[in-house]
């Protein structure tokens, strides 16, 4: 059975939108109709959730989200990652899917929600400050890490999987709404791939190489 393009945390807006839609078509409120149907349309794209192949090669670190580069800087302070290890920031913008996805193969080892602020998340100190959701994997390679971050906009992080599983590269993890940060932490010694201001898709565009 072919699965929907659609993230299944939408469907508790689609629901009551689409009650309301007949609700107002049935007293022939035009104007709210049209509100409803735009509104409607908004979070069935927001939340739309294409396939992604994630490119082979044992030694490649996809993206975790669909956005744009932001920074590319030694990782801040972690137990789980050692000096040197690497941060890339991607943005995501209310129009970019918001689904995240695994960068390498691994197992879950830990999971760690923070409460934070809400700075805008194109704000650097939101990596830090701001309410959050920390992914640690267990790879052939090290440690690697995936932070899912809310925004001025983004009040909600959702994150699927528990500590013990086994995930392959490119598995859906996760889901920010509405616009958000998302910051893949990297062992040292690895070749980065991505450039500040570079455009990326989650599960398909190569951000890192193993040195192997």
């Amino acid at each position: 059975m072919k699965r929907l393009p659609i993230a299944t945390d939408a469907f508790m807006f689609l629901i009551p939108l689409g009650i309301a839609g007949i609700v107002f078509w049935a007293f022939d409120w035009e104007v709210l109709s049209w509100i409803n149907a735009l509104l409607f349309l908004f979070v069935a794209y927001f939340f739309r959730d294409p396939e992604r192949v994630a490119p082979e090669g044992e030694d490649l670190f996809v993206a975790p989200a669909d956005g744009k580069v932001v920074l590319i800087d030694t990782a801040y302070d972690s137990p789980d990652h050692p000096e040197g290890s690497v941060c890339v920031s991607i943005f995501l913008s209310v129009f970019n899917v918001h689904i995240q996805r695994i960068p390498v193969a691994g197992s879950l080892r830990r999971k760690f929600y923070n409460r934070g602020k809400f700075l805008a998340a194109w704000d650097h100190k939101a990596s830090l400050d701001n309410e959050q959701n920390l992914i640690v994997l267990d790879t052939k390679f090290g440690a690697v890490g995936v932070k899912q971050i809310a925004g001025l906009i983004a009040r909600r992080i959702s994150c699927w999987k528990r500590v013990g599983d086994s995930l392959a590269k490119g598995d859906r993890f996760g889901l920010i709404r509405f616009g958000s940060r998302v910051d893949l932490i990297l062992p040292p010694d690895m070749e980065i791939v991505s450039k500040i201001g570079d455009i990326v898709k989650g599960g398909e565009t190569v951000m890192a190489r193993a040195r192997i």
